[in-house]
């Protein structure tokens, strides 16, 4: 399979871009997956220190990573048995999604540096977001305390020294997602003389 690209400027997938939460059945291809990793890779990093690990997640690891995420949602239910359904759930939703890729970046113990290659990971999050849009695929971005969860780092098959900074699913979107309304840059901005 060939990816093709709709041919979009970069200010329309950027406009375009959506968390998708509802995704149609279809697979998103190896071919689909590898485009949208190596755009990632493209993104600034300091030094050239390309600090990104991307796991690439089958039916069972969602599901496990899934099974994770339910486990830490069942904790605030006192009613085991409804506890234990919703873990089950949400391992279930996570086995059924097109496509999974947790994006993790190497430990380091300088703080500087840390910082500097989550921030480059989390650029490489939306260079995939922005070439999903342009392969007509949608993207949800999660990130959150459960990616430092045993369970899901296990279902990641996350080495010590990585930590996993965003999980990204992927797939056709199920339907169109309206743009929420955001306040313009300016009122954000400041113009220091």
């Amino acid at each position: 399979m060939h990816v093709k690209f709709t041919g979009m400027h970069t200010s329309d997938a950027i406009k375009g871009r959506r968390s998708v939460k509802r995704f149609a059945e279809r697979a998103v291809s190896r071919e689909e997956i590898e485009t949208l990793l190596a755009a990632a890779t493209l993104a600034p990093n300091h030094k050239l220190t390309q600090p990104w690990r991307f796991y690439v997640l089958g039916p069972e690891a969602r599901y496990a990573y899934g099974l994770a995420l339910g486990a830490r949602k069942a904790k605030k239910i006192a009613d085991t048995a409804a506890g234990a359904a919703l873990r089950e759930t949400v391992g279930a939703e996570h086995r059924a999604l097109p496509g999974m890729i947790a994006v993790a970046v190497m430990n380091h113990d300088n703080p500087e540096t840390r910082e500097e290659d989550y921030a480059a990971a989390m650029m490489a999050v939306q260079n995939i977001a922005l070439t999903a849009v342009a392969l007509g695929l949608g993207t949800h971005m999660k990130t959150g305390s459960v990616m430092s969860d045993p369970a899901a780092r296990a279902a990641v098959g996350l080495p010590d020294d990585q930590r996993i900074v965003a999980i990204v699913n992927v797939g056709v979107p199920a339907e169109d997602v309206p743009a929420k309304k955001r306040e313009p840059a300016s009122a954000f901005t400041t113009w220091v003389p």
